[in-house]
């Protein structure tokens, strides 16, 4: 039977289940955010766009963020509603949590695109698009591309965690793959051979995206374990309700990463306009496109962090659906343990070599006020990554049990009350440098309320009291 294909979840050793599920998951999400690091790597070393083209970026990229975070919640829910629904032997469920999330995500898309083109310039100015006038017209044009293939960028988002969901997540990874190395070739002949500017690197994107959303399509007629009918895309309120909910985590983690990322810029256009340095013309991008590139490396880690938490999903799911807490438990620790390591390693490159990250992003070409600006800002804003990376994990973890009341709370606290508040707030003693605090002081308050859910959640798990 089908819904007895994946009892696997419930026997295997549990180090080796991480490996299957979390590595591709990994693979998936870097590849991902390859998109957006593989874009401006290229645009900081085209001397026609340098710093400009790095500041415009990123502007665009919480825009960016918006469309995943929705395409994350159908997805990032759907996936562990499956895994639920299969672990407690209800097929029939799962297969509509999918034809639903299809349908959802369509419709989702194609309404952000349309505000997205209908509503550029002010969207753009409200993400500190208008440090000057060259930011802002690099930032008009990418994002006017980017838009377009936001349908695409959802889709295959979206479907990603569902195909893992079903038993594959190496064609979840191949997907995405495929899509970023598309791009990657894109990349150079579009902005360096063919001089298009920002255009080029948002076309070659755009193209990269459409190849996976395709992919994903084909997948969709030949699932292995969940079997599609077109009875599962009429709508049920009470699948999309808690399909939505168990995706609410990670909408909000990515949505409140978007409000943080909009005090931070418009925290820096402020008290950079105020430096004695960034406050002239021609230096008035360089703290945002400086902060940027720290986030994309950022990105990179949490991408890691991100794909372990989220391999995990259908292997806690379906532990918890079938009652086989001490499994879950296991794995909890392992996650962790292996969560804190990544932390660690990344702090160690970021406080060791921050002069060779900024050379990849074309610092050559760049004041040495640039250079020091983004030394001090890997060093400053990533001092706390242990704890970055544990937190996440414990947000993502919360949810596949269904905890997601719990997950969502902290993942508020984090992005919101403190990654938020601390933006807004810090500056006004420190100045440009309390945009740079606002990180580290954010985790490490976060990581004190993480260890009281945890310890919690382990009792519960020993008690078998979920």
């Amino acid at each position: 039977m089908k819904e007895m294909s994946q009892s696997y979840l419930a026997t295997e050793k549990m180090s080796k289940l991480m490996g299957k599920y979390a590595i591709p998951c990994i693979i998936s999400l870097l590849v991902g955010a390859l998109y957006n690091i593989v874009d401006q790597i290229f645009i900081a070393n085209a001397s026609y766009l340098g710093s400009y083209g790095n500041a415009a970026n990123t502007v665009i990229f919480p825009l960016t963020v918006i469309a995943l975070a929705i395409a994350v919640m159908i997805g990032d829910g759907c996936c562990a509603f499956v895994s639920l629904s299969l672990g407690k032997r209800k097929p029939e469920e799962a297969s509509k949590s999918i034809g639903n999330s299809i349908f959802l995500t369509i419709i989702s898309s194609v309404v952000l695109c349309a505000i997205y083109l209908g509503f550029s310039d002010q969207i753009i100015a409200m993400f500190g698009g208008t440090v000057n006038e060259e930011t802002f017209r690099h930032s008009k044009e990418y994002f006017f591309w980017i838009s377009l293939g936001i349908p695409f960028y959802m889709f295959g988002q979206a479907m990603n965690p569902i195909i893992r969901a079903d038993g594959n997540p190496r064609f979840a990874m191949i997907s995405t793959l495929a899509g970023a190395v598309i791009n990657i070739i894109l990349d150079p002949i579009f902005i360096f051979t063919l001089q298009w500017g920002m255009m080029g690197a948002a076309v070659a994107t755009v193209i990269g995206q459409a190849a996976t959303a395709v992919l994903s399509i084909w997948y969709l007629c030949h699932t292995k374990v969940v079997k599609l009918s077109a009875a599962d895309f009429k709508l049920n309120r009470k699948i999309v309700s808690r399909t939505l909910m168990l995706g609410v985590c990670s909408f909000l983690s990515q949505i409140s990463l978007v409000a943080a990322m909009a005090a931070i810029n418009n925290m820096i256009r402020k008290y950079g306009a105020m430096d004695d340095v960034f406050g002239q013309v021609q230096y008035a991008q360089i703290p945002m496109a400086v902060v940027g590139i720290v986030m994309k490396f950022f990105q990179i880690v949490i991408s890691i962090v991100v794909g372990m938490a989220a391999g995990c999903i259908p292997i806690v799911g379906f532990n918890m659906g079938a009652g086989l807490n001490n499994r879950v438990k296991q794995l909890f620790t392992k996650l962790l343990v292996a969560e804190a390591c990544v932390g660690a390693v990344a702090l160690l490159i970021v406080e060791l070599c921050p002069m060779q990250l900024i050379g990849i992003f074309g610092a050559a070409n760049e004041s040495i006020y640039y250079t020091e600006f983004a030394v001090k800002a890997f060093r400053i804003y990533l001092c706390m990554m242990i704890f970055a990376c544990v937190n996440k994990a414990a947000f993502i973890f919360l949810q596949a049990m269904g905890k997601s009341v719990a997950s969502t709370m902290l993942s508020m606290v984090r992005e919101i009350v403190f990654g938020v508040g601390f933006a807004l707030l810090l500056p006004l003693f420190f100045g440009l440098d309390g945009v740079l605090y606002s990180m580290p002081v954010s985790d490490l308050l976060t990581a004190i309320i993480s260890a009281i859910v945890i310890v919690s959640t382990y009792r519960q798990l020993s008690e078998k009291v979920i």
